[in-house]
Parts: structure tokens; C-alpha cells; sequence
């Protein structure tokens, strides 16, 4: 299971986040008390997250909710890379990686999408074959969830919100070259 970190104030302001370690606030605490009780019907056995705050403190409460600690923090699935962009809102933001910071004209390079995915896949892989008969709660960031995904199903995935949880199959992480 994939899980979203929730809400913080960046995600609500619609800025880009990245590597900028921003704290959940209310709206995100609560929406990792909404994920804990979607998971409360799981057998889970193990829970995984990124070290930065916003995913540690959501699994921390899942965590608590769950009665479960935190395994391991596993410095792959942090979020990606966006360089000068971050703290940028998302309007500014254009697919193909590059921003245009306040309309100066100037473009900063993100850290490419295929690289997001594949660090996220090699994470999955990691934990997977390291834990191979456990049930397993991924805490992790939005994009890194949607890109690996988009990789490991063969196309393009909506985005993911604060707080949800994806199930993930995880034949089709270990099946990949």
C-alpha cells in the first residue's frame, strides 16, 4: 500500500514542495487519521516511510492509530527534486520539467521524472526483497507515487492526493528489469 503524506501548508497554497522539508499541518493530521482508519481492515505488518517530516509525521500517526512503529525510512522515496522552483506555486510549474520562475523568464531544471521513478522503483524493490512476506504501508510524496506508478504500469497515472493510499501490486516491481 502507497500512502500520500497529508496536507501541509505548501500543498494548500499550491506551492512546489520537492526537497523543502515541510511539516503536515491540522488538515494533514487529519487526513492521516482518515488513512489509518481506511488501513485499519489491512493485516499490515510493516510500516516504511520517507525521512522527510511531512511523510514521517503521517506514518507516525498511522503508526499510532494502527499500533505499528515505523520499519524503516528509506531515503528513495523522497520527493522530487525541484531545485530554485521549490516554494514556487504549481501554476508555474511545466510538465516537461523546466519552470518559469514569476514569469522572469528564467527556467530551472527539475529532477527528471524518469529518474523520479526509477528511485522510487529501486526503493519498492529494496524494501520488497528485503521484507518479501510482509504487508507493507509505504508512506511517501505525491509525485514520486504518481511517476513510479506511471513507470511500473506503462502509462501516465492521475495525481495523488493528501492523505490516500493506492494498493499496489507488488509482483509488478520485483517483475521489472
Amino acid at each position: 500500500m502507497l500512502v500520500r503524506h497529508g496536507q501541509t501548508d505548501w500543498n494548500a497554497a499550491g506551492r512546489l514542495q520537492g526537497r523543502t522539508d515541510v511539516p503536515l499541518n491540522h488538515v494533514g493530521r487529519a487526513q492521516a487519521l482518515d488513512a489509518a482508519a481506511m488501513l485499519s481492515e489491512g493485516n499490515w505488518n510493516m510500516l516504511v516511510t520517507s525521512p522527510m517530516k511531512r511523510a514521517v509525521e503521517t506514518a507516525g500517526i498511522i503508526g499510532q492509530q494502527l499500533r505499528m512503529d515505523t520499519t524503516l525510512e528509506v531515503d528513495g522515496l523522497r520527493e522530487r527534486d525541484y531545485g530554485g522552483a521549490e516554494g514556487r506555486l504549481t501554476k508555474d510549474f511545466k510538465k516537461e520539467g523546466l519552470v518559469d520562475l514569476e514569469g522572469m523568464g528564467e527556467l530551472v531544471r527539475a529532477e527528471p521524472e524518469e529518474a523520479v521513478a526509477g528511485r522510487g522503483i529501486q526503493a519498492l524493490r529494496s524494501i520488497l526483497q528485503a521484507y518479501p512476506d510482509r504487508r507493507i504501508i509505504v508512506v511517501a510524496h505525491g509525485t514520486l507515487i504518481r511517476l513510479t506508478l506511471s513507470a511500473l504500469l506503462g502509462a501516465p497515472q492521475p495525481r495523488v492526493l493528501n492523505g490516500q493510499g493506492i494498493i499496489v501490486d507488488l509482483g509488478l516491481v520485483l517483475a521489472l528489469p
